[in-house]
């Protein structure tokens, strides 16, 4: 029995050490980046991008791989550096202004604040991988230059094969998908900045 006892120590210790060596790695954080497209004119002076709504099976620091045959997958070690909808909005900012460089593009959740000349709000209903591999963006946009009017309605799907296998190839056509998503929204806005 004493020698049992004075074992316990030293066995408490090399439990210790054998479950810290299986603890998991820290995640593999990613980013999306933004994408150049095409410059407009004329488009509003002020553009005001709203909160980004995402279906709610995206809200997750891990990355969702898939949503097909019913089921989730999603990546346990590979997550996102912020949450997605706030990075769905910078990366969208910075394309909308690339596109549009006569107009000022803010986010509703910054610091910086203005009277818009229109404003964008967006609903994403998926970003996930289909069946035969390829990042699907589903997304509604709507633009609004007078709340008296009703909004420029349009429903988006762009379906992007991924350059290179895993999570890395993924979030590459997430960046292309939002920035055919920016390419979408951009004659919406000079549209209705011409009519207007």
């Amino acid at each position: 029995m004493s020698v049992r006892l004075r074992h316990l120590p030293f066995a408490v210790l090399l439990l210790v050490a054998m479950l810290a060596g299986c603890s998991s790695p820290d995640p593999v954080l990613y980013t999306l980046a933004p994408a150049a497209g095409a410059v407009y004119r004329g488009g509003p002076k002020v553009v005001l991008l709203y909160q980004i709504a995402i279906a709610h099976y995206l809200e997750r620091s891990e990355i969702v791989r898939s949503s097909e045959s019913y089921r989730l997958a999603v990546a346990q070690n590979d997550w996102w550096g912020e949450p997605l909808g706030a990075m769905l909005s910078r990366v969208l900012v910075e394309e909308l202004g690339q596109r549009l460089p006569g107009s000022i593009v803010i986010a509703d959740n910054g610091a910086v604040s203005a009277e818009p000349d229109a404003t964008v709000e967006l609903n994403i209903e998926r970003l996930d991988q289909d069946a035969a591999g390829d990042l699907v963006l589903q997304a509604q946009a709507a633009v609004r230059f007078d709340r008296r009017e009703p909004p420029l309605l349009r429903n988006f799907r762009f379906a992007v094969p991924p350059p290179a296998p895993g999570v890395v190839g993924e979030v590459a056509a997430i960046s292309a998908a939002v920035g055919k998503l920016a390419d979408g929204i951009v004659p919406m806005l000079t549209a209705g900045a011409l009519a207007g």
